[in-house]
């Protein structure tokens, strides 16, 4: 009875081209599983049997140990991010807006974010930025009754993303570029009394602006009051004297007592 199979002896031509093929395919599946690409605005986390090791990997070819060694991509671009709220004012008012804050992985961190807080860089804002940006709006708006945070809006923005930055920096995994606080929303019941407090510092303004005024124009009145004497009354009354009239005053200096001075025609 004969045997489908050939019998192939190792030494055999075709025992060698066997071999041959199993050595290049081993070889190829060890360069694959031997060599990654990092994309460019991307750090990979390198792990032996489950453990960090090195830091981030950069963009570009990188090497690693075939079947010991697993890579896990973290995304360090700039993300930006809406988040909604509803915070409680120093007098209890309610009020709500949308804090839009712009913020990147620093890729130094990714390694200690991978052992501390999450395998993937798509908790990053739950876990990291979303707890801390909550904190501080709600820190900052307490402070403050709501007047005061309608009237100054932009001055509170500044402030609430300095303290955003602060808390984040205590933990140190990621950058604050900016954060934008829009779309506020009050009661209809106080949008009036916000806006009667804004006109009234406005006239209050307009009002100390035209008391400073008065009073540099009365003390330059009272300067040059003091500054004038016979000498300089003189002068001004010649600068100004058109040849027509006959009688001036008398000159600085003269010790005969106030004699007018007869230019033409009679003293009357």
């Amino acid at each position: 009875m004969t045997t489908p199979f050939r019998n192939v002896t190792p030494n055999g031509p075709g025992g060698t081209t066997t071999l041959l093929l199993v050595l290049s395919f081993t070889g190829f599946l060890l360069l694959t599983q031997a060599f990654f690409v990092v994309p460019a605005g991307q750090v990979s986390v390198v792990t032996t049997l489950g453990k960090v090791s090195g830091g981030s990997r950069k963009p570009g070819l990188n090497f690693k140990v075939p079947f010991v060694q697993n890579t896990y991509p973290f995304n360090v671009q700039t993300q930006v991010r809406p988040e909604k709220f509803d915070s409680l004012t120093k007098d209890l008012q309610v009020i709500s807006a949308t804090a839009t804050v712009k913020y990147a992985l620093k890729p130094s961190e990714a390694g200690r974010v991978f052992k501390t807080i999450s395998y993937n860089d798509r908790e990053i804002y739950n876990r990291i930025i979303q707890p801390s940006l909550l904190k501080a709006l709600k820190s900052v708006f307490s402070k403050y009754e709501l007047v005061t945070i309608a009237s100054s809006w932009s001055d509170i923005s500044e402030l609430v993303e300095e303290t955003v930055a602060d808390e984040l920096n205590k933990f140190d995994y990621v950058d604050v570029q900016s954060l934008d606080l829009t779309g506020l929303t009050i009661a209809d019941e106080y949008r009036a009394a916000i806006e009667e407090k804004q006109i009234a510092e406005q006239k209050l303004l307009r009002a100390q602006t035209e008391v400073k005024i008065a009073e540099q124009e009365a003390l330059r009145y009272d300067t040059l009051n003091k500054s004038l004497d016979d000498q300089v009354l003189f002068k001004l009354f010649l600068d100004k004297w058109n040849g027509e009239t006959q009688v001036v005053p008398s000159l600085p200096g003269n010790t005969s007592g106030n004699v007018p001075v007869i230019v033409s025609g009679r003293n009357r």
